[in-house]
């Protein structure tokens, strides 16, 4: 199946999706956001990694920073940070040409992030998303790619595995039936909630209250 781009998603909803489906439900569909501290710094961090010229040559190496990509395939589009041309001295199933550029060249994208790495997948699987849509976009093949923590100062090297794929691809179907429903989602409060922007509009607490429905049948089966 191939989506047509007026049905495209933003890639970087991946990562408030796997985070939490009712804060993607809320800014995707809702269209709602409020800054915190966190949204602040990850702007900053973004920012840093978009500073200098588009296109950048060090060496053996061509920087793209701030790159449109897109998949017909999983029907969504967005913008890479930053993404390394190597060039190599021969062609294989991972390099591509580039315009006006001689010899072959691989391709691997780094996605920045502010604080450190996450117990849960939610950043590199946005970086997952940004390699399918490279590979379908140059039409090649990418199986490494990095996370650059701006508390760690170092980049986390992640294998683009079929596992992570396939979760991606998964993930991003839950996406369009979510949002072609135009429905947000409760979903049942935790700690993440206090880390969450959207929290005074979201009223997590809200959650546990009962509908009139709810408390009706509850008093009937304890009846």
């Amino acid at each position: 199946m191939e989506y047509n781009e007026e049905d495209y998603l933003m890639l970087s909803g991946i990562q408030h999706f796997v985070f939490c489906r009712r804060q993607w439900a809320m800014i995707h569909i809702e269209n709602q956001w409020e800054e915190n501290l966190r949204t602040v710094e990850g702007d900053i961090m973004h920012k840093r990694a978009h500073e200098g010229p588009v296109l950048e040559s060090r060496g053996d190496t061509l920087f793209s920073r701030e790159m449109h990509v897109k998949s017909k395939e999983l029907g969504i589009t967005g913008i890479c940070d930053v993404i390394e041309f190597n060039s190599v001295d021969c062609e294989s199933v991972d390099t591509v040409r580039l315009q006006n550029k001689k010899g072959f060249y691989t391709i691997t994208p780094i996605e920045y992030k502010k604080g450190k790495p996450k117990i849960t997948d939610a950043d590199r699987l946005q970086l997952i998303a940004q390699v399918i849509c490279l590979e379908e976009m140059f039409c090649t093949k990418i199986d490494v790619g990095y996370m650059f923590y701006g508390e760690t100062k170092h980049r986390e090297k992640i294998i683009a595995t079929e596992e992570m794929r396939s979760m991606v691809r998964e993930i991003v179907k839950e996406m369009h039936k979510l949002f072609d429903s135009k429905v947000t989602p409760k979903v049942k409060p935790s700690k993440s909630c206090n880390a969450c922007s959207l929290k005074d509009i979201c009223l997590p607490k809200l959650m546990n209250i009962k509908t009139v429905r709810q408390y009706m049948d509850d008093a009937i089966k304890d009846d």
